[in-house]
């Protein structure tokens, strides 16, 4: 099966690309220049390569591009900017849980669902949401810690 063109609307832009059918979402976005979409481990483990496709979490690496055909995908980078951050972006550097930085867009993306569903997790539920997020450098309570700033700035905090 030859390659098939596709749109990928990422962050708000549509990009029309040629793709093969073993293609996955992660390589087409980085392949496209979305460099805060991380290559980890190239098998759902890490959760480095986490975005938002359709307003749920996946892990890019086991997607496949042509099933985000026409779906709206959203990386970190599309949840901010340099000066009007995100609550989580800001909250993640204001509690030092950017360490490498390598797991910090899936954290993000993860704990941002959770708190769309949630306004006010506990600390077992913030756990339980990043799980699926490796994280060699902070031990997790920063990352944590993040998330919690998060919610209490964001008014759902306890």
């Amino acid at each position: 099966m030859g390659s098939k063109i596709i749109a990928l609307n990422v962050n708000g832009r549509t990009h029309e690309i040629a793709l093969t059918p073993n293609t996955t979402l992660l390589q087409a976005l980085r392949d496209l220049g979305y460099t805060d979409v991380k290559s980890g481990c190239d098998k759902g483990d890490c959760g480095a390569c986490a975005v938002l496709l359709n307003g749920e979490a996946v892990n890019s690496c086991l997607v496949l591009a042509w099933q985000a055909d026409g779906a709206e995908v959203v990386t970190n980078a599309g949840l901010g900017t340099l000066d009007a951050p995100h609550p989580l972006q800001q909250a993640f550097a204001d509690a030092g849980a950017a360490q490498c930085g390598y797991c910090t867009p899936g954290m993000i993306i993860s704990a941002k669902v959770l708190l769309d569903r949630n306004p006010n997790p506990t600390e077992d539920e913030i756990r339980e949401a990043i799980s699926g997020n490796l994280c060699r450098c902070t031990g997790y309570a920063q990352i944590i810690e993040a998330v919690q700033l998060t919610a209490e700035r964001m008014g759902g905090g306890q």
